[in-house]
């Protein structure tokens, strides 16, 4: 692999393993069920924006690390996760034309299917958590998701002005 393409992989995998550090950061119990679900959102950012080079394997992969640090059924996250990053790789050309408003309502679209099929999965499994739980991540990452697409965009940039 030459310089340039490791020099242009390296903030995004940074992100990704700043997401998942911040995933498992230890919070207060009554902030915690609010807790943004950074590895959802950086994951569909790069999958919007770079869909060819961080798509549906990414989030396999990254899914199983979040199922292994979280200590769930195996596979849980990796699967929701897949099926969320699915929808927004093949849908990318249209999401990213969107304004941003339309494409903050969008991630709260795809923050709900991906919280859903985990409630759907611990449902199955016999699994029963609190409804905060799934809809808390929800609010606060679409809440969050304007400044994070200004952060990553700013690096995009920066990485492509850079090489």
């Amino acid at each position: 692999m030459s310089k340039d393409r490791s020099a242009r992989r390296l903030p995004v995998v940074f992100s990704i393993v700043v997401a998942l550090m911040l995933s498992m950061v230890p919070l207060p119990d009554v902030i915690d069920p609010y807790r943004p679900d950074w590895v959802a959102l950086t994951l569909i950012y790069w999958a919007m924006t770079l869909p060819r080079s961080y798509s549906v394997g990414t989030a396999w992969v990254v899914g199983i690390v979040l199922d292994i640090a979280h200590g769930t059924l195996l596979g849980q996250y990796a699967l929701a996760m897949c099926f969320m990053i699915y929808v927004t790789a093949k849908f990318h050309l249209q999401l990213r034309v969107f304004p941003l408003s339309q494409m903050t309502a969008t991630v709260f679209a795809l923050l709900s299917l991906y919280q859903f099929l985990l409630f759907w999965i611990n449902g199955v499994a016999g699994l029963h958590t609190e409804a905060v739980s799934y809809w808390g991540p929800v609010l606060t990452g679409t809440a969050l998701w304007p400044l994070l697409s200004t952060i990553f965009g700013g690096i995009r940039y920066r990485v492509r002005a850079s090489s």
